[in-house]
């Protein structure tokens, strides 16, 4: 028998996952809209040991909004969740597929990718998605990533965009001319959120010595955190 105090936390994680709906391919989005609408939180927060990451989740994007704040209050995301892909001047990606397929939840997200409103600005919040056997882009539903990016000249943002088929506001290419990202990112994935604090903290896990080009040398962990409510 477990002693007590284990029986708790058993309990405790049981419920949890009990007041989280169970995803499928055919009631993904009336589930997620259904449990965004009872959890409206739009402020998370990553912690890493190099600092703190706080970003807003768009209400416009509300299947991954849903999705990402329904896996934080699962617990998704405070044990042993670790950013494995790192790309200095890229981005930085973190989550585990593994955890998820054990739990019986393996679903894509139906991609919400709006890349005149929603780009890869440095400090997007994205979501990761499998390239191959996905028309439809689905995003997957634990892996993220954030943008570092680096700035642009306008002459190759709008060479870039011409090549990528994108239509580029004025602001956009404003935006990746001073503050940066990466283009070759828009129209592929979900950006479904931003960084409003802790920028530097992307730069310093972005220089993380690596290894077979991406893969960091010593483990990254983080865990996520729920805040509060930001109206967009």
């Amino acid at each position: 028998m477990l002693p007590f105090k284990y029986f708790f936390y058993w309990l405790l994680f049981g419920a949890c996952f009990a007041c989280s709906p169970s995803l499928s391919e055919q009631n993904v989005k009336e589930q997620l809209l259904e449990y965004g609408q009872k959890n409206p939180e739009t402020i998370i927060a990553i912690h890493t040991k190099a600092g703190t990451i706080k970003c807003k989740l768009y209400q416009e994007t509300p299947l991954h909004r849903a999705n990402f704040i329904r896996l934080i209050k699962k617990g998704y995301y405070d044990d042993q969740a670790q950013f494995y892909r790192i790309i200095h001047r890229f981005m930085i990606q973190g989550g585990d597929l593994g955890k998820l397929s054990q739990r019986q939840e393996n679903v894509m997200i139906p991609n919400e990718i709006m890349p005149t409103k929603f780009f890869h600005k440095r400090g997007a919040l994205a979501m990761a998605r499998p390239d191959a056997n996905n028309p439809e882009k689905k995003s997957s539903a634990t892996e993220f990533y954030l943008i570092q990016g680096s700035r642009y000249d306008s002459v190759e943002v709008v060479e870039l965009a011409i090549m990528q088929k994108l239509s580029l506001s004025a602001e956009q290419i404003k935006v990746y001319t001073t503050i940066g990202g990466d283009i070759s990112l828009d129209g592929k994935y979900t950006v479904f959120g931003e960084v409003i604090e802790g920028l530097k903290v992307i730069d310093k896990i972005a220089t993380a010595e690596t290894f077979g080009n991406d893969k960091p040398v010593k483990k990254i962990p983080f865990s996520i955190e729920v805040l509060d409510t930001l109206v967009n």
